[in-house]
């Protein structure tokens, strides 16, 4: 049994030298967040000096959770992902107990915290995002891949106020409808509430509701309760949305204020 281990160990060192990374490459600074599954912390390359991001998640963690198949497919589709709106995976490596995955560096944080601080956005800055958005929705769907859980808290931006599309951890590569139910409720596109099938387009009407939330300031079937929000689904789907949503729910009304932010309108 410790041969086996030890061989393992072995082979799991051999696997990070041949992509030539280790931890000692890097200077770890301050921690910028955490997840159910890992930490995520600001880090330097020791040689070049480039500032990234580094997730660290726990193997106990994987095989706890069983998630070594959801980890890899994630890894591989971001890593193959090259686009100015969906934040870059460089690289990852392991030791006996963690994995770490090298991440472009998000300066200005989580889109949600934005949201907010502001109560919702003016139409101008709503529309760079949505714009950003479907650009690198667009560019993700020609090459057949699904992100599926597209929400503020998914969505960063960079030192120059440009959006960002991360985790793509319920992501998936497929030419073909997939089964699995998974995403954020407030956020679920109907085949997905009604466990049908799905493809791409449960993207694009996450692109309709996070419209309606940076202008409202809040998704449109957002209640109290789980139990409400499948409520305000049935009334939509018989056609009598308007009346299961009160005016006080759709939040302050638009004007033609910005919200104060460094971002950049491009």
């Amino acid at each position: 049994m410790a041969e086996k281990e030890e061989k393992s160990k072995t082979k799991e060192k051999a696997e990070a030298a041949r992509k030539g990374w280790s931890i000692a490459d890097f200077e770890i600074g301050r921690p910028l967040g955490r997840g159910k599954f890992g930490r995520v912390y600001l880090a330097r390359e020791v040689k070049s000096k480039y500032i990234v991001a580094l997730k660290v998640i726990f193997k106990e963690q994987i095989e706890k959770y069983n998630i070594y198949h959801q980890l890899k497919r994630e890894m591989e589709i971001q890593t193959s992902l090259n686009h100015p709106n969906i934040l870059r995976l460089y690289g990852w490596f392991h030791d006996e107990e963690r994995v770490f995955m090298i991440l472009e560096y998000a300066h200005g944080g989580e889109l949600f915290k934005e949201l907010r601080k502001c109560g919702y956005l003016s139409e101008r800055k709503a529309a760079t995002y949505v714009a950003s958005l479907a650009n690198a929705l667009a560019y993700c769907h020609e090459k057949d891949v699904i992100h599926r859980d597209i929400k503020p808290e998914n969505l960063l931006l960079d030192h120059e106020g440009r959006l960002k599309i991360a985790d793509f951890g319920w992501s998936v590569q497929s030419r073909i409808k997939r089964h699995t139910m998974c995403g954020t409720l407030d956020y679920l596109a109907p085949e997905m509430v009604e466990n049908k099938a799905h493809d791409y387009a449960v993207d694009n009407w996450t692109l309709g509701i996070l419209c309606y939330e940076f202008l409202y300031g809040a998704p449109p079937f957002e209640a109290e309760s789980q139990r409400d929000t499948f409520r305000r689904w049935e009334a939509f789907g018989q056609g009598l949305f308007k009346e299961a949503v009160s005016s006080e729910d759709l939040g302050a009304p638009l004007d033609n204020q910005e919200c104060k932010s460094n971002g950049r309108l491009h």
